[in-house]
């Protein structure tokens, strides 16, 4: 009769992989890939923290502790797989999480919506400062407002204003309106649907803040892939990326009180309008967080050009 053998001792479990080792791990991965990192992180660790932390379900406020904590295998799978969606299809982290930040504030976006990424979140945070009086702005014009994220900032920024944010698109409206909403502005900023300046007769504002479509024909095919996933009606102007631009030089007078700012990001396109308007003043703001493309012109010198 064969007798059972006595077990002497048990089989080593491997021991869970933690959050930390999970994020390096992505991270090594996107290095490898080379995607292109520009959608709300500059860097590979960035990119993959918000990935792994999204499909951990687990907040990024939770203190340097969170990275110890093990992970089951269940949840590694499915940060693994995230990673590896991020790199097979390119789309940006952000529309694969559903949530994106600008000047330290939560957005929702997805590919109705561009990403937010602008430089002009540094000059939100400081309402403006040193070009006008926070106290004096009480009407703000966000132009181009896709998922609403500069309108809720300069809301949030300059509390005694009140913000018409346009857009052209129904689509990115509706993307702007749940976050209006998520952030408990709907008495304070509006949303409207306007191709550039069309639908604001006889309205005037103290500043008017514009991030409009800028990117040249030429350009636009060099972008890396991930661009692809955003609206292109939000990247495309022209042959030389000025259509929406000169719309904005040519009728923003009208819209600005006196002493009123212009303020538009125009990116890479920056020589394009340095060249197409050679007798303008601009004014080239400069960033301690990096980016540029941004003039600051006033209602007074447009009017004087």
């Amino acid at each position: 009769m064969a007798r059972r053998l006595k077990r002497t001792g048990s089989a080593t479990r491997p021991a869970p992989v933690t959050v930390r080792a999970l994020i390096a791990r992505g991270a090594r991965r996107l290095t490898q890939a080379r995607v292109f990192f520009g959608h709300g992180t500059d860097n590979a660790w960035d990119e993959a923290a918000s990935l792994t932390l999204h499909a951990l379900e687990l907040a990024h406020t939770a203190g340097d502790a969170l990275y110890a904590r093990p992970v089951s295998a269940a949840a590694a799978a499915r940060a693994t797989a995230l990673i590896g969606r991020r790199i097979a299809e390119r789309i940006p982290a952000p529309y694969l999480t559903g949530v994106s930040w600008f000047a330290g504030l939560e957005f929702a976006v997805d590919a109705r919506v561009l990403v937010p990424r602008s430089p002009l979140a540094e000059l939100i945070e400081r309402a403006f400062a040193p070009w006008a009086d926070s106290r004096r702005v009480r009407r703000i014009l966000d132009l181009g407002t896709g998922s609403g994220c500069i309108a809720i900032a300069c809301a949030r920024a300059l509390p005694r204003s009140r913000v018409d944010a346009v857009d052209i698109s129904a689509a990115a409206l509706a993307v702007a309106r749940l976050n209006v909403r998520r952030h408990g502005l709907a008495r304070r900023v509006r949303l409207v649907r306007s191709e550039h300046f069309s639908a604001l007769k006889g309205s005037a504002y103290d500043v008017i803040v514009a991030n409009p479509p800028y990117v040249g024909a030429r350009e636009l095919k060099r972008l890396p892939p991930e661009y692809r996933h955003e609206p292109r009606v939000a990247l495309a102007a022209g042959a030389r990326g000025l259509d929406s631009v000169s719309v904005i030089l040519r009728e923003a007078h009208a819209h600005l009180r006196p002493r009123g700012l212009l303020i538009v990001e125009v990116g890479n396109t920056e020589s394009a309008v340095r060249r197409a308007y050679p007798r303008l003043p601009f004014l080239w703001l400069e960033f301690a967080r990096g980016g540029g493309g941004v003039f600051l012109l006033t209602r007074e010198q447009l009017v004087a050009h």
